[in-house]
């Protein structure tokens, strides 16, 4: 865990260019101050394991202590590992299922006695981040970030506005989910070359660009940092692009949804 200076908040000025995000993931939640402006981290951030089992009261406990250990006391946005529909979390995949058809922003906010939260799934938080600050800021039209990891997330960002929940890692190709085909956990539990990956994760993007037509993808999650390795080897028509906020994006991604509606 690191340490923050508790900063004041009062300024409307402040609160026009700065935003708080947590990013909710299944072993830790982490959250900071944002630089709205930059999309830059402003100071350091507090991570916290991850309650087990993580349940709504447990996670918002720890979610609020991440928030008093800044001071902050505006909106706040706040990602959750599955899909959000009107702030409410309809499925559960690495937290606890007790969370499903719980109202997540009037929990969290309950907890931090009565704060404006703003729930949305984390990788359209990630997404956000890139279209705006990262691999994406200098596209118009139609970005999708792809997550590689134990599945695959995604994220469409259509000229800045979100279009979110989306769930292209389920979608069927080939006879199998997207992600039981090419998420990076499948070539680590099969042994695959870059190049064996990389033929099953060109399927993937061929059937999501027939179905989307998009002007951009970015190839996030931890194998992107290795994107010398594999993207060279795609074989799709959309220009593909590694992510690069990295760790960050998730918080970056929140802050800015508790400052705007990004999805209309």
């Amino acid at each position: 865990m690191t340490s923050a200076d508790p900063l004041s908040h009062t300024a409307a000025a402040t609160q026009q260019r700065r935003g708080f995000g947590i990013d909710v993931g299944g072993s830790g939640i982490k959250g900071g101050i944002v630089d709205l402006d930059t999309g830059q981290l402003i100071g350091d951030r507090i991570k916290l394991l991850t309650p087990q089992p993580a349940t709504p009261s447990a996670v918002a406990k720890t979610i609020a202590e991440v928030v008093h250990g800044f001071g902050w006391t505006g909106p706040l946005g706040v990602t959750y590992p599955g899909v959000v529909t009107h702030g409410i979390a309809q499925t559960a995949a690495n937290v606890d299922k007790s969370w499903i058809g719980t109202n997540a922003s009037e929990i969290i906010g309950a907890e931090l006695g009565g704060q404006e939260v703003t729930v949305l799934n984390d990788a359209d938080a990630a997404g956000l981040a890139e279209e705006r600050y990262g691999a994406g800021q200098d596209n118009s039209g139609l970005v999708i970030l792809l997550t590689f990891g134990t599945g695959i997330g995604s994220a469409v960002i259509h000229n800045g506005k979100l279009i979110p929940n989306t769930e292209f890692g389920h979608l069927e190709v080939g006879g199998k989910e997207a992600e039981q085909r090419a998420a990076s956990s499948v070539k680590e539990r099969k042994g695959w070359s870059y190049a064996k990956w990389t033929k099953q994760v060109t399927r993937v993007l061929v059937a999501i660009e027939n179905a989307m037509w998009p002007d951009l993808f970015i190839a996030g999650g931890g194998i992107s940092r290795k994107s010398d390795k594999w993207m060279h080897l795609l074989e799709n028509r959309t220009p593909v692009v590694p992510a690069t906020l990295q760790n960050a994006a998730g918080i970056v991604g929140a802050a800015m949804a508790s400052t705007t509606d990004v999805t209309h």
